[in-house]
């Protein structure tokens, strides 16, 4: 911290703010550690998300960098507890910024544009799809062979559910298709309403705990020393991005989501090409009305700059890609 900031003079305002920010990151780090480590939230992801902005909102104007702070910009997830093997990603499994309404994806692809140097009225493609209410896992194959999965944990380290993913029908041993010699695929383990609640009415039945939603129950199934429990419930996978790869199969997010398709892997049949920020958003009004009648919960969309090379110039900023960005939906 500068000497500047050491020898300024906060006023009570500031300082009350200061404490607010402070009990903020308490209950932010208690209920990250409940929802990514324990498998048991107290809060809905909407008043989670609320208790983010309000701290992003206080830091921004205290002006706390965050070489200073903890900073909600720099959360993930919780470093596992559990006793699972751990290991460590060659790239880290990031979480995404967020959005809340129109104003807030227009300042997104204005950021885009400015951060490029691109003129006000260039095209930026985007692709979108919807966000699913999962647990984040990463798939490593070599030579097209299935040889690692693990959770995302904390973003740098993550817990080794390569025996358990195994038991996942949606997930191939090896890829169909010619692939790279090493490639990482990302998406997200989860389980369908339907499967949910009959899960549910079993527990009941047998008078065990019941779980309180399907994000919960995936989770719980997966990360399961006893790869027989996890093979005994209904998971199931969905791409969304990789990790480490030796060589891409195309230059475009699409192009790389097309090639992941084609070894194998699901992805979302609602993932689209989006030519500007007005079709990515009629995109996300289709899936908003869509939502009730989908088979999985979701809990908004994500857009993604298509241009590889625009996102390996874009980059990161904290722990969250400057050319991703998930537009939330309203609370349920």
């Amino acid at each position: 911290m500068s000497r500047e900031k050491k020898d300024r003079i906060f006023t009570d305002a500031e300082r009350a703010l200061g404490r607010e920010l402070a009990t903020l990151y308490s209950l932010i780090l208690h209920h990250r550690r409940l929802y990514d480590d324990l498998d048991s939230p107290e809060v809905s992801d909407a008043e989670f998300d609320n208790l983010k902005l309000r701290a992003q909102i206080i830091e921004n104007e205290l002006v706390v960098s965050e070489e200073d702070l903890f900073s909600v910009r720099q959360l993930v997830g919780a470093p596992s507890t559990s006793s699972l093997a751990k290991i460590i990603h060659v790239k880290p499994m990031l979480s995404l910024d967020n959005a809340f309404d129109v104003a807030d994806v227009e300042d997104f692809v204005a950021r885009v544009r400015r951060f490029l140097n691109l003129a006000e009225d260039a095209p930026v493609t985007l692709t979108a799809e919807p966000k699913i209410d999962g647990l984040s896992c990463s798939l490593r194959y070599e030579n097209g062979v299935l040889v690692q999965a693990a959770t995302r944990g904390d973003g740098q380290v993550g817990e080794d559910v390569t025996a358990n993913v195994r038991t996942i029908a949606d997930i191939p041993e090896w890829l169909t298709s010619a692939a790279p010699a090493t490639f990482e695929i990302r998406g997200e383990i989860y389980m369908a309403k339907a499967d949910f609640a009959a899960l549910n009415a079993r527990a009941e039945s047998e008078g065990t705990q019941a779980f309180a939603n399907p994000r919960n129950a995936a989770a719980g199934s997966l990360r399961q020393k006893d790869a027989r429990v996890t093979a005994s419930r209904p998971l199931r996978f969905l791409a969304h991005g990789w990790g480490e790869v030796s060589v891409l199969p195309a230059n475009s997010q699409m192009g790389v989501m097309q090639a992941i398709a084609n070894w194998g892997v699901p992805v979302s049949d609602a993932l689209i090409r989006a030519d500007d920020a007005p079709a990515a958003l009629a995109h996300y009004r289709s899936i908003e009305a869509a939502r009730a009648d989908l088979p999985f919960d979701i809990d908004g969309v994500v857009y993604k700059v298509d241009d590889l090379e625009y996102q390996r110039r874009l980059g990161f900023v904290a722990k969250a890609p400057r050319w991703a960005v998930a537009h939330k939906f309203p609370a349920e």
